[in-house]
């Protein structure tokens, strides 16, 4: 499939680029093929290298408050040092390992609200380096977030938005400089406990580390706090576990059980029930009621994305913020 083509930054008669990717639909540690087009100008041109970033909006906090940043997080070298003749045709193909890390930008065919996700080719010329356009891309989840996103679905669970926030997560180990925050208001089954909940996924080859935050609502006595919950789960367990009835599990026990659990948050499992360390979301645990089924497809998918915006907008480069967090592969 072919996106916009970049035109040469190189003055007038200078060479153009044309990225062509086998499909802007990926996954987190999955493969991005394609090939960068290269069409000489009118003059030889001597090419010092062909680069490929993967490149996403955060939100970064500073002194002045929060501001939103379009940065690169990963790169890839297609090409070194070479020459491009007058009217010469390269056509040069790329592997692209998507980042396990990498965050969740559609859910069943629409684009998250708050989310930008794209392809950029580099192409340096004589010091001259043109970053030119995004190519956007459609990161949808792995099996076990997608069960995740259902299962909030299923529970009534409403989206709000979804960003990404720069910085770590203390006690879950991270190779990007950022991490995405999912979030959701609460149905009325648990509306007179929390405000809303905010689902982070924490992905690597053998795992999903799901962190919770629920804004949990003051009561006469007291002022509102929040509460977090650490899980995780193996990717094999996509399709073992009935998923609506887990999450249930874990959103009652947070509002059951964190003022009587110290420690219990960022870095640390429950002290008892659902998501002990090592021991995934906690298998056989008494149902709390909610099943998953009962509602179609379509419903499902309303409610993960419902109030999602379709299309995608690829903000402008503001600051790069991630510029030295990547490396060439």
């Amino acid at each position: 499939m072919g996106f916009k083509k970049l035109l040469g930054a190189f003055g007038v008669g200078g060479p153009t680029v044309d990225t062509v990717l086998a499909t802007p639909d990926t996954r987190p540690g999955e493969l991005l093929t394609g090939q960068v087009n290269l069409v000489g100008g009118n003059h030889d041109v001597s090419i010092e290298h062909v680069t490929l970033g993967l490149v996403t909006r955060v939100e970064v906090e500073s002194a002045g408050g929060e501001y939103a940043a379009d940065g690169e997080f990963h790169r890839v070298a297609v090409a070194g040092a070479m020459r491009l003749a007058e009217g010469e045709r390269l056509s040069l193909p790329f592997q692209l390992t998507m980042p396990w890390e990498t965050p969740v930008t559609a859910v069943y065919g629409q684009h998250l609200r708050g989310m930008t996700m794209g392809v950029r080719t580099e192409v340096a010329i004589a010091k001259a380096v043109d970053k030119g356009d995004l190519d956007p891309l459609a990161v949808h989840p792995l099996p076990v977030q997608e069960r995740i996103l259902e299962a909030f679905a299923r529970l009534g669970f409403q989206f709000k938005n979804a960003d990404l926030e720069y910085g770590q997560i203390h006690g879950v180990h991270q190779t990007l400089p950022f991490y995405q925050e999912i979030e959701y208001y609460p149905p009325a089954q648990y509306a007179q406990g929390i405000n809303e909940v905010e689902l982070t996924f924490v992905t690597n080859p053998h795992t999903v580390e799901i962190v919770l935050e629920f804004d949990k609502r003051g009561g006469m006595f007291s002022s509102g706090h929040d509460s977090y919950g650490r899980y995780t789960v193996p990717h094999s367990d996509a399709d073992s576990a009935d998923w609506a009835q887990v999450v249930d599990g874990w959103v009652r026990q947070a509002l059951s059980h964190y003022q009587s659990q110290p420690g219990y948050g960022y870095g640390h499992g429950p002290s008892h029930g659902y998501g002990q360390p090592g021991h995934g979301y906690g298998h056989g645990h008494q149902s709390h009621g909610h099943r998953g089924g009962g509602m179609g497809m379509g419903g499902v998918a309303a409610g993960v994305v419902g109030g999602l915006a379709a299309g995608y907008v690829a903000g402008e480069v503001m600051d790069e913020v991630f510029e030295d967090e990547g490396g060439d592969e």
